[in-house]
């Protein structure tokens, strides 16, 4: 694969990393084993990539998948040769990770779709984007390579349409807004993310739906997918989401963790060129939350 850079100054890895499927450290294994060039040439990791810069690279090959299939429930949205569209419940790590190598969804995908891309190795099979474990709603899955690459580059383009639901604490003052503040790891604590001088662009755009005074309704529009960004920027503005544990206070709604829902999702179709847009409802914990708020 070739990309040509567009605006220099970022390290190799980094740029590797901003503007194609590969992961930061995939990046890094690719640069020191001579698969990437730059105009032709072999560079280190270190290298100040300039603008009209051209880099190639290496799509790594599908690997074999080593984690066991298994039988969980798991809604399908919509199927066909190229993508899928799930609807992950409330509560289910996306893949394997450490503390949790089964129960996943990857785990269900295994067992209920017969061909997942393998551009993210054996741990993340077809797993273009993913959603926070507390998180429900909807992912779109890539069944091949060629599918893989086309929404991942699709997502970084910033042209798929993710929605979302949230519970928030507090009022807000405006019906709509916004938020536009880079995201990074925090610096107070590395396990969770923050906004930061230091971090990666990240835009939110929020819509009030309801208003119950102590808390509101929220749609939510992603323009980037930073970790935890809905949560960040709520928090950062202070509404945080409703149930967070990580971002929110401790008096807060009861529930299965943050009323959060990727509710709706938007795609271009990687071989027909349709455009595809799904939606999904609410879980009941979120439906029963918003009539106790109604009728309080």
């Amino acid at each position: 694969m070739e990309i040509k850079i567009e605006r220099g100054g970022l390290r190799l890895d980094k740029a590797l990393s901003d503007l194609t499927e590969l992961s930061r450290s995939l990046a890094n294994e690719q640069i020191k084993s001579g698969q990437v060039l730059v105009n032709g040439q072999v560079k280190k990791a270190k290298y100040t990539v300039q603008e009209g810069d051209v880099v190639t690279y290496q799509v790594p090959e599908p690997e074999v998948l080593e984690y066991v299939a298994e039988d969980i429930p798991l809604e399908i949205i919509y199927q066909d040769e190229d993508v899928a569209v799930v609807n992950k419940p409330q509560g289910m790590v996306v893949h394997p990770s450490a503390g949790h190598t089964s129960g996943t969804l990857v785990n269900a995908l295994m067992y209920h779709i017969k061909d997942l891309s393998g551009i993210n190795g054996v741990l993340r099979p077809g797993i273009v984007h993913r959603i926070d474990k507390d998180t429900s709603g909807l992912l779109m899955i890539a069944k091949n390579d060629d599918a893989h690459l086309a929404l991942a580059q699709e997502l970084k383009d910033k042209k798929s349409l993710r929605k979302y639901w949230a519970i928030v604490h507090g009022n807000l003052p405006n019906d709509r807004g916004v938020i536009e503040a880079p995201i990074g790891r925090s610096e107070k604590d590395r396990k969770k993310q923050a906004v930061t001088a230091k971090g990666k662009p990240a835009v939110t755009r929020f819509q009030v739906l309801e208003r119950f005074g102590d808390y509101t309704l929220l749609e939510l529009q992603l323009e980037t997918g930073r970790t935890h960004q809905i949560r960040v920027h709520m928090a950062y503005i202070g509404h945080p989401v409703a149930g967070d544990e990580v971002y929110g206070p401790r008096k807060t709604l009861k529930g299965h963790g943050q009323f959060l829902h990727a509710k709706t999702l938007g795609f271009t179709h990687p071989r027909t060129g349709e455009t595809m847009e799904f939606t999904a409802d609410i879980p009941d914990i979120f439906k029963e939350t918003l009539e106790k708020l109604r009728n309080n």
